[in-house]
């Protein structure tokens, strides 16, 4: 059976590194594309970067808080009433802020909850509604490795987040099994963005343009999950697993 073809696609956390490039790699497919983020200018920046590359399609931008829930609701909404429905959303807005625990460093870890998890919640809420009323659609969580195993210092939080968050995309799509809509749980490795610059150890990490090329790909096969990018994930997410402690502090 063909492939459904996914035509209009909401990126969250659309105005830089995954979000932007995943614009990027849908722009150049043809796909119309619903963009917000925080950074309202950068949108404006990118939509006419991709309208001028991709004659044709069409790119809505709107600027979002993701903390700010009830906007998402209205967000999401206006986007699928402006392009006919939403095809596919990415949930993609995420927050990297955070230390170890007890170091008096509350303010930014709970930041970094509420925006990976509460956010993302109310992210899957909106676009499942959507879903739901077309009795079709694609969610996309973007998760991360770091979700497999708890992280140190400022990985702490973040990792947590990312655990909780594959579990949510898990248990939706086993809600949603006997139906047409399809969940995806996207757990990329070590991509290079503004998110982890300050990171010091990014084992096996690639760049943007690569890295995003690799989510296209993965998104676009619609699995129940995958890891990103596929060598040497695939392979070393069981390992890291079931990696002793004193080895994972070494890489983390």
């Amino acid at each position: 059976m063909p492939r459904t073809v996914r035509a209009n696609i909401l990126i969250t956390g659309a105005s830089s590194g995954l979000g932007a490039g995943l614009a990027r790699e849908f722009a150049a497919r043809g796909r119309n594309l619903a963009l917000c983020a925080r950074r309202l200018d950068r949108l404006e920046t990118l939509r006419e970067e991709l309208v001028s590359a991709n004659p044709g399609i069409r790119v809505a931008i709107h600027s979002l808080d993701v903390t700010d829930h009830d906007a998402i609701f209205r967000t999401f909404r206006s986007f699928a009433s402006g392009l006919g429905q939403i095809d596919r959303v990415v949930v993609n807005a995420g927050s990297g802020r955070g230390a170890s625990i007890g170091t008096g460093r509350f303010a930014a870890n709970r930041e970094t909850a509420e925006t990976n998890f509460v956010a993302a919640l109310a992210q899957c809420e909106a676009a499942m509604e959507l879903f739901r009323e077309q009795n079709s659609g694609h969610l996309v969580v973007i998760s991360s490795i770091a979700g497999l195993r708890g992280g140190r210092r400022g990985a702490g939080v973040y990792a947590a987040t990312k655990a909780g968050l594959s579990t949510l995309a898990e248990g939706i799509r086993l809600d949603v099994a006997d139906t047409p809509i399809r969940v995806t749980t996207i757990e990329p490795g070590y991509i290079r963005t503004d998110l982890n610059a300050g990171a010091t150890t990014l084992p096996f990490a690639v760049d943007v343009a690569t890295g995003c090329r690799a989510l296209a790909r993965a998104v676009e096969r619609e699995p129940a999950s995958a890891y990103v990018p596929g060598w040497p994930w695939r392979v070393v997410a069981p390992l890291y697993r079931i990696a002793p402690a004193p080895l994972l502090r070494k890489f983390l």
